[in-house]
């Protein structure tokens, strides 16, 4: 059974942590009724600077396949110019907004707009950030800082139906080299890894060998050992100070009631 958005607007705002307040107009919604396109073809940029967003609207009314381009400083903002105008053909996210991460309303986004193309930007260069943004649904990520022709090709090919995102040369998250202000927050499954590996992960990134682990999560010491191997490979780091490195930056989401502080 479908879940009933009373004033969907509010639905999404809310789930982007709980502190924008519904304003103006609402609408309800169903996830059975996604919304369709709207009149005209339109891009949304959502950024919460306005001279950068003003100018990425200003670049995307450029692209042959848009009749217009708007921009949104917030979540909130952005839902209601949705709900207003239909679904835009492409949602030019910034990834962090003045109330966190954005993945949770890029998921929003792309529930009530399924037909959307979801491209997150950032000027923030963390690795993890690449992985946040697959996770979350995006179908590309480009940073502020490329050129405007590899922001111009990374555009057309998410309208294209292509996605647009620039991997490790061997997949595997690599090492931020300059220190964040804000913690990039990754689920264990963000890094391919099972609740049990996050739980693990979280422990290790302690600095708990391998005994202490096994106490605190009841299970033996071969279990952790096996899970530890696991958790490297999908790092792809030789050994845990490599492995702590890899996740310099990151804030690793694993419910706190599962493991001891």
């Amino acid at each position: 059974m479908p879940s009933p958005l009373s004033g969907g607007i509010c639905y999404a705002v809310h789930r982007f942590r709980g502190r924008a307040a519904c304003t103006g107009t609402e609408v309800s919604l169903s996830f059975s009724e996604p919304l369709r396109p709207g009149g005209d073809s339109y891009g949304l940029v959502v950024d919460d600077h306005p001279l950068v967003a003003h100018g990425m609207a200003a670049f995307l009314r450029l692209h042959k396949k848009l009749d217009d381009a708007v921009s949104a400083g917030s979540p909130a903002e952005a839902l209601r110019t949705i709900a207003q105008r239909g679904a835009p053909a492409i949602a030019l996210v910034d990834f962090w907004l003045a109330d966190g991460a954005t993945d949770l309303f890029v998921r929003d986004v792309l529930a009530l707009a399924p037909a959307t193309r979801v491209l997150m930007v950032s000027g923030d260069s963390h690795p993890a950030i690449l992985l946040k943004a697959r996770a979350s649904g995006a179908h590309g990520f480009v940073h502020k800082q490329e050129a405007p022709e590899a922001f111009a090709a990374a555009v057309s090919a998410v309208l294209d139906g292509g996605t647009w995102f620039d991997a490790a040369p061997d997949g595997s998250p690599p090492v931020a080299d300059t220190p964040l202000a804000r913690e990039v927050p990754l689920a264990p499954a963000d890094l391919g890894l099972t609740p049990r590996q996050g739980e693990i992960l979280a422990l290790l990134l302690q600095g708990l060998p391998n005994k202490p682990i096994a106490a605190a999560l009841n299970v033996s010491e071969h279990t952790v050992k096996e899970h530890v191997t696991a958790i490297l490979h999908k790092l792809q780091a030789r050994n845990r100070v490599e492995a702590i490195a890899k996740l310099r930056g990151v804030r690793l989401e694993v419910p706190p009631a599962h493991y001891p502080r």
